[in-house]
């Protein structure tokens, strides 16, 4: 779950708007009686993601449409971007109409995959090591820590904010050596609805997807 973490962390130290994708879920179906480990989870589906990233002849080839729907299929049902943005607005979430929170997420859910998609064969080789979580019977939030291991560098520490929902377990922010997605998010949204209210924040988001998609079609 980490394949477009490693290149951005120091983004994310010199960068407010660090938009990170986050982690590598497959789409596993769950039962309602079975309901995998967060940790369990995120140590089956990183192999997989790995192995069709590296078997796929057009990812590696570059093949953006192929990313996307690698994208679309195993990691975005595995994201609460609701809770997300939510977070990351604070108090202005509250200021946010219905139909404005529902653009805010739909833009921010764009945003990273449009950021990072052409980020995964990057870091087909690494390995990640996932600790062992302790989860009681009904513990419903939980942090799932691992290193991902770069070869000739130290391990970079991952940290998944994660809740368990009746869908399964969702990813609600990533801390990378310490520094939360949601906070730097946080810092960048409430500037921009302070100048330009909550209208402004949908239009600049929407004009950074606006300006990635014609990039991503040179």
């Amino acid at each position: 779950m980490f394949i477009v973490l490693l290149g951005q962390v120091k983004i994310m130290k010199e960068c407010l708007f660090a938009f990170i994708l986050a982690a590598c879920f497959a789409a596993v179906p769950v039962r309602a009686a079975e309901v995998l480990a967060p940790d369990a989870l995120a140590k089956s589906v990183t192999d997989e993601v790995l192995a069709v990233i590296r078997a796929d002849k057009d990812i590696q080839s570059g093949s953006q449409k192929k990313l996307l729907d690698l994208v679309e299929t195993k990691v975005l049902p595995h994201f609460d971007f609701t809770r997300m943005v939510q977070l990351a607005m604070g108090r202005n979430w509250r200021q946010a109409s219905a139909e404005q929170q529902k653009a805010l997420t739909g833009e921010f859910r764009t945003l990273l995959v449009r950021t990072y998609t052409a980020a995964f064969t990057q870091y087909k080789n690494r390995t990640v090591e996932y600790r062992p979580l302790r989860l009681a019977p009904d513990e419903t939030d939980v942090t799932v820590k691992s290193l991902v291991q770069q070869p000739g560098g130290q391990p970079v520490a991952v940290d998944y904010s994660m809740e368990r929902t009746d869908k399964g377990w969702k990813v609600y922010n990533v801390k990378i050596e310490g520094i939360s997605l949601v906070e730097n998010y946080r810092n960048t949204f409430n500037s921009e609805v302070q100048k330009n209210g909550v209208d402004g924040l949908i239009k600049a988001l929407a004009e950074k997807n606006k300006t990635l998609a014609q990039v991503s079609q040179k």
